[in-house]
């Protein structure tokens, strides 16, 4: 297994370097090998060499079988620029057209919903990666007057709805919930009538191959709502990039916080190259404390092995990583945690042989 690591910004290293130390202990446990690759892509060397992705990087990238990447934002930099510089050059150039987002709440995680545990909160957000609005259509006219107009469209391919429509489906009959495997659509065809519409017919026409999957639709603000009410009706969410990546935050408050929630950008092609975050930030002003929680990068290491062929690691990563949130950690606050960065990770490593 290749590994590239970007460790990136602020406190990205500090939790990269607890996901590899799990990484390393399951792996003896389990007898695999692998190979990293350490790039310094992020803020400091933008600062000083004006490049985000250097040349070749790229194609140095697709020789791995996955991209572990600690955070990017740095405090020196406009915000957005490493962000669309990286995160979503990365996504396009690799076509990352899957982005998945786990939403479980550990045991011992306080969510701010009354009466809900563990067995209430433990859903999937399928979110398409490379079309919406985030492809980038647009731009000014008359720019900087009275009579500026700005356009930003959204696209939607059949192609592109088609391959994340029935991924999810795939994904939603492989999870085989036993309280049911149910796929919901979250779009918003009553008002987006072109793009959504093309979405909903692809649900539709795709739906037909799958009838053990129960076909399942929200509108994306009686979404928002129903997690909120009644997050254990979900089992697997599809949703379009603008509303994925909104809704994936309401999520993870459900789950404890972003310091809990990790996702991953997958290319599931054959010979394609995923890659697997925390999705906390940088927090640059914990840099270098060692009270930065770490188990959303570690949890992210569990996706990495999950889906580059080591999955029975990722499932005891995982389960070791809820026995630390269970029964050793006082909060998931940076700070509060009762344990250092580097202590937390070692939990996670004894619990491997529990």
């Amino acid at each position: 297994m290749k590994i590239a690591v970007i460790g990136g910004d602020g406190t990205g290293p500090e939790v990269t370097q607890e996901a590899l130390k799990v990484l390393e202990a399951v792996s003896k446990i389990d007898n695999f090998s692998y190979e990293l690759t350490d790039l310094d892509y992020g803020g400091e060397r933008y600062l000083k060499t004006g490049e985000i992705l250097p040349d070749g990087s790229v194609d140095l990238l697709r020789q791995h079988d996955a991209i572990f990447l600690g955070a990017v934002g740095h405090p020196d930099v406009t915000p957005g620029v490493i962000e669309k510089g990286l995160l979503l050059e990365l996504r396009f150039q690799l076509d990352q057209y899957i982005n998945l987002r786990p939403v479980k709440l550990y045991p011992g995680v306080e969510t701010p919903l009354a009466n809900r545990g563990p067995d209430d909160i433990d859903f999937v957000v399928v979110r398409e990666n490379t079309e919406d609005l985030y492809a980038g259509i647009g731009g000014f006219l008359k720019k900087g007057t009275a009579d500026e107009v700005a356009t930003q469209t959204a696209i939607y391919s059949r192609k592109g709805c088609e391959r994340w429509i029935r991924w999810a489906f795939e994904y939603t009959q492989k999870r085989n919930n036993p309280k049911g495997k149910r796929l919901t659509l979250v779009a918003k065809n009553n008002v987006l009538t072109y793009g959504h519409d093309l979405v909903w017919r692809t649900f539709q026409e795709v739906a037909a191959e799958y009838p053990d999957v129960e076909a399942d639709y929200n509108h994306v603000d009686a979404c928002c709502m129903w997690m909120v009410k009644n997050p254990d009706y979900y089992d697997v969410i599809a949703t379009t990039n603008m509303f994925g990546d909104i809704i994936t935050d309401l999520a993870a408050v459900l789950q404890g916080g972003m310091g809990v929630a990790a996702g991953g950008n997958l290319c599931p092609d054959a010979g394609g190259t995923s890659m697997y975050e925390p999705m906390g930030g940088s927090a640059p002003k914990y840099t270098g404390q060692s009270v930065i929680n770490p188990i959303a990068a570690i949890s992210a290491m569990s996706m990495l092995l999950e889906h580059t062929g080591q999955p029975e690691s990722g499932k005891k990563v995982l389960n070791a990583i809820q026995v630390v949130t269970g029964t050793k950690m006082k909060s998931q606050s940076a700070g509060k945690m009762g344990y250092s960065t580097q202590e937390v990770g070692d939990l996670v490593c004894e619990a491997l042989g529990a």
